[in-house]
């Protein structure tokens, strides 16, 4: 809805322009209050980075198996450990998107030429956790987030710059849903640990799933 009420105004801005280039005088008037308009002109940024409280550690030490540790979710990284038995498996995947005002309107609008917003760019993260005790499912998460940052004529946000945005965005959210499990993770772990399955025994034969 924001990117069609910025059309509109453009497309009213622009109608305004061409009229001004009909009438002397009139366009040089336009285009001084466009410069001194501009002044007001605010860039949209992406939300600071502000340090968060550093998230809690499992219940429980676990294996990463599928995943990059140098790129996981806090409280994962946190609980990692080569000898565990419970298992972690997380995958992250990266789509991108992009919207531009057309360029028929854009190059009509002086507001454009004092760094007007001309669209935008965007990086959705996608984020998947599973948390295995041999065959038994511990916890199964995802979580998805998007950052998005305008562009001008003078500047735009890079590739980089969204992704470690929305990187940190969908870890976050992850972090998140394991915090309010914890509980129930701790006791899935601690049943475990009371009750080990016996040899040659498959554990999802011995124990329920959550």
């Amino acid at each position: 809805m924001r990117s069609l009420n910025n059309l509109i105004a453009r497309v009213r801005f622009a109608l305004t322009a061409v009229t001004a280039l009909a009438i002397p005088g009139a366009f040089a008037a336009l285009l001084a209050a466009a410069t001194l308009a501009g002044c007001a002109v605010a860039q949209p940024s992406l939300p600071a980075l502000t340090a968060p409280a550093p998230a809690p550690p499992l219940p429980f030490k676990g294996r990463l198996v599928s995943g990059d540790p140098e790129e996981l979710p806090p409280a994962v990284a946190r609980s990692l450990s080569s000898t565990a038995p419970v298992t972690f498996s997380y995958q992250e995947e990266l789509t991108h998107d992009e919207y531009h005002l057309p360029l028929a309107f854009s190059a009509l609008d002086p507001v454009t030429y004092i760094g007007a917003p001309l669209g935008d760019y965007g990086v959705t993260a996608s984020a998947t956790l599973s948390i295995f005790d041999g065959d038994r499912v511990l916890g199964d998460y995802t979580a998805k987030a998007h950052v998005s940052k305008s562009y001008n004529l003078f500047a735009e946000p890079t590739h980089r710059e969204l992704e470690l945005a929305a990187r940190a965005a969908v870890r976050d959210r992850i972090d998140q849903k394991l915090a309010a499990d914890m509980d129930r993770l701790a006791a899935a772990a601690n049943a475990t640990a009371a009750n080990p399955p016996a040899a040659g025994v498959n554990p999802s034969a011995t124990a329920a799933g959550p």
